[in-house]
Formats: structure tokens, C-alpha cells, sequence
């Protein structure tokens, strides 16, 4: 039976309407209108201030946001709405860790969230990539809901640095704590639109790119009742056996050391064809990973490596720890298998999710992560809730374009084509495209444009 998402026709018809465009300017709708009202539950501190341009195109420069967490995310062509003027919010809920130097606050849990003048009555929730800050989406996401309505808002996820292992007392605290942080941030942000608004969101959406899609999986699944949907953008993979990074990353230190061929990447999930990037990977990003999430849900396993830094300079931070290349998750106590159990995902969503990963993933290669996912979903049977969609030519970010455009597509057009998508089926019940490869086409603005059901995609 397919699962109901939950809302009758009539109540979506009349919701559609409403989410359509956003709406005109009235009284209350005025240029920052109840600034002074606006207050964030739980937060130990925050800065409002009323603005010109919310996107990056009128905060550039400012102190906003932050154009260098942002750096290579994006492909440099790639177009971006500007003009929204509303009101943006910035804090953080109280926390003991000290990571993020944000504003000079020396202080994690920082959040963003913006308030467009226009509202369309939606709110988009998401999480920093990697061990990235608060402002690190603001092109690939926030620039676009704002300019179609959407009030945003985003977490640091309460540690962010290489050194988040540091985080917390047991392992696995650092990354339980992302979760509990978004969950927090939804709710705070929810109440602080009721605020500028005078009603709550008629829809949230949770949505992430790499650790933020790990966070949009996890929000699904264990507070569903919050959202509305989500669209995750290539997420890690956590479970308790070790499935993802555990069973991909020692691999690729080990060829790092000589002791691991091509093939036996192959054989964790790395696909044939993204070797071209992996010299680049070696470089910037296989060491480095390994290393510290290991430390968080190992730190027995090599307490002198990384120790209690990542490196005080770049090549010691991307240096790889040798004992990883002999790294063996499953050998490895009950104890390390607990701490990932706690943020170990299970499949179990509990509203409707698109899922996008790029073939030529060369850190969170799809067949370990987004394709073990896509199966796990379909055992617990909410495989009606997912759409899963595959795009030729991408990989984990869409920066590398620019140095490969004739071996790699951009996956950004095709994730903002999937938001529209999610909210079509949301709010008018509009069924999505089935799983399917999108094709890299062989000419056109690849940059901008993705039809998930154009040519070149492939039903599976």
C-alpha cells in the first residue's frame, strides 16, 4: 500500500494556492514590518537587522555571510536571484563548545535565518555541508527559496572545524548533537515566523548537501511530524554496521599508502570512469575525512592521530594517519558500534524525500551511500515517500566543474528542478518522475538548466 502523505486534496488544493507566489505587499508586509517582534526561542543571543538584498548578491562583503565557507561548492557560472529585501537573524542557542569564531562570538550553535518582506507561507530548514558554518549554502540554497518566497534558516549543526571531534564526552556526541541542533532550529524558527508573520509555516521543508542530506534523512525519519518533505542533496551515510564511510575511506588511504589498487576502490563502490578526480580527492579530502570522523566514533583506535588537533597548518590537516589504511570497522569493540548506532539512519521516513547523487561521487561514491539508502527505504516499505535520482556526470561538489566542464555536469540545476518537484507533489499532489539516471546532455547550459524528466533521463 503506498503510504498517505497525509493531507487531504481539498486542504493541498487550497495550500497550493496560497504557496503559489508570494504574497503581495500589505500593511504588515511592509519593509522589515515587526522587526521588533521577532524573537527566537531558546536562543543565549541575537542580532536582527533589517536588510536591502537577502542573497549573497546585497550581503557580499558584509557581515552576512561568508563567501569563503562557501568556496567550491558551486560552479562559477552559475546564475543566482538577488533583491530580497526582509529581515535576517543571527545567534545561537547556548553551547560549551567554542569552534565556530563567527561575528568574533567564539561560539557554536550559531544559526541564520532570514525573513523575506514577501512570504509565500513556506520555511526551508537545512544544515552546513561538511564541517563547514551557518553561511555556507547561501548561494546553492538560500539565494533561490528566498527569491521564491521561502523564509530560510540554517545551523552550524553545534560544531564545525576539523577538530568537531573534540566535541562532547562520549563518541559520537559531536554528530548526535547536528541532529539535535536542527531539530532545535526548526522549532525555534517555526515560532520566530509566527513572529514576523502572525501564523506559524503552512509548510517546512528540510533539505542538505552532503552531512546537511545526512541531516534532511535523519530529520524524516526521527521528527517527521516537522516537515513537510525534503529533498537530500547526496548525503553521508551513518549505520551501525559501518555501511559508507567506514567501508570506503580506509580503502582509499590505503591506496594513498601503496597498499590499495585501483580495483579494490572499485570494489567499496568507487565508480570506473571518476578516477580522473582522485588525485584531487587524494589531496583535499580522503585523509582528512577518514581521520576525523573515525576519531569521533574511534578515538581508541589511534589516540596520537590525529590527537587533539587536526593540524595547526593545511598539510597537517589533509595529512592522512597511516593507521587508517589498516582501519577495520567490524573488528573494531561493541563500544565503537554503539556510538554510531546513535546517529545511525534506518530507512523509515516519514514524509516524502528526493534523493540526487552525482555518478561520479569520488568522496560518498552513491553505491556505498545513496544506493545502500534507496534499499534500506525500501525495506522498511516507504518506498513511495522516495524518489531517487541519479546525475550523470555529477560529483560531491559542483566546483570541480570548472576545472573538468567536459567530463562533469553541475548537480545545483538539478537539485533546485527537484525542490520544485517535491513541493509540486507536496502541496498539489503531483507524482514525480520515477528513479532515473538524468543524462549529461551533450550540449546546452548544463550550469543552469535540468529537467528531471527530460531527455537524456532514464527510467530504472
Amino acid at each position: 500500500m503506498r503510504p498517505s502523505l497525509g493531507v487531504p486534496l481539498l486542504a493541498v488544493a487550497l495550500a497550493a494556492a496560497a504557496l503559489t507566489a508570494p504574497a503581495p505587499a500589505a500593511a504588515e508586509d511592509e519593509h522589515c514590518a515587526r522587526q521588533e517582534r521577532v524573537r527566537v526561542p531558546g536562543a543565549a543571543h541575537q542580532r536582527t537587522a533589517c536588510l536591502a538584498d537577502l542573497t549573497t548578491t546585497g550581503l557580499a562583503g558584509t557581515p552576512y555571510t561568508d563567501l569563503a565557507d562557501q568556496a567550491g561548492l558551486i560552479a562559477a557560472a552559475t546564475r543566482s536571484p538577488s533583491g530580497v529585501p526582509g529581515i535576517q537573524v543571527d545567534g545561537y542557542f547556548p553551547d560549551s563548545s567554542r569552534f565556530n569564531t563567527t561575528h568574533g562570538w567564539a561560539h557554536d550553535a550559531q544559526f541564520v535565518i532570514r525573513l523575506p518582506d514577501r512570504w509565500n507561507g513556506g520555511l526551508v530548514v537545512t544544515g552546513a555541508p561538511g564541517t563547514r558554518k551557518q553561511y555556507a549554502t547561501d548561494k546553492a540554497i538560500s539565494d533561490r527559496v528566498l527569491a521564491q518566497g521561502y523564509a530560510y534558516a540554517s545551523t552550524d549543526k553545534g560544531n564545525n572545524g576539523v577538530d568537531f571531534y573534540r566535541d562532547g564526552v562520549r563518541p559520537g556526541d559531536a554528530v548526535a548533537e547536528w541532529n539535535t541542533r536542527t531539530t532545535q532550529l526548526t522549532r525555534a524558527t517555526k515560532r520566530a515566523v509566527a513572529h514576523r508573520y502572525g501564523h506559524a509555516p503552512r509548510r517546512t521543508y528540510m533539505t542538505g548537501i552532503s552531512n546537511g542530506g545526512y541531516l534532511t534523512r535523519w530529520q524524516l525519519e526521527n521528527q517527521p511530524e516537522l516537515y513537510d518533505g525534503g529533498v537530500d542533496w547526496e548525503g553521508a551515510l551513518w549505520t551501525a554496521d559501518g555501511t559508507g564511510l567506514f567501508t570506503t575511506l580506509p580503502v582509499t588511504v590505503a591506496r594513498m599508502f601503496g597498499t590499495a589498487r585501483d580495483e579494490d576502490l572499485h570494489a567499496v563502490g568507487f565508480a570506473p570512469g571518476s578516477e580522473f578526480l582522485w588525485p584531487y580527492h587524494e589531496k583535499a579530502y580522503w585523509g582528512v575525512t577518514q581521520k576525523i570522523y573515525r576519531a569521533e566514533f574511534d578515538p581508541a583506535y589511534d589516540p596520537a592521530c590525529p590527537g587533539p588537533t587536526a593540524g595547526t597548518t593545511v598539510e597537517q590537516v589533509l595529512a592522512p594517519c597511516a593507521s587508517d589504511a589498516t582501519y577495520d570497522y567490524a573488528s573494531r569493540p561493541a563500544s565503537v558500534h554503539r556510538a554510531a548506532a546513535r546517529v545511525a539512519l534506518t530507512g523509515r521516513i516519514g514524509r516524502p524525500l528526493i534523493t540526487l547523487h552525482g555518478d561520479l561521487d569520488a568522496l560518498l561514491p552513491k553505491a556505498a551511500h545513496s544506493d545502500v539508502y534507496a534499499r534500506m527505504i525500501d525495506a522498511k516499505g516507504r518506498g513511495p515517500l522516495h524518489r531517487y535520482y541519479t546525475v550523470q556526470g555529477g560529483t560531491h561538489v559542483d566546483g570541480l566543474y570548472d576545472t573538468h566542464p567536459d567530463r562533469l555536469r553541475p548537480i545545483l540545476p538539478c537539485y533546485r528542478s527537484a525542490f520544485d518537484t517535491l513541493t509540486a507533489w507536496v502541496e498539489r499532489g503531483v507524482r514525480p518522475p520515477a528513479d532515473r539516471t538524468i543524462g549529461r546532455p551533450a550540449d546546452g547550459d548544463v550550469v543552469n538548466s535540468c529537467a528531471l524528466d527530460g531527455a537524456g533521463a532514464a527510467a530504472r
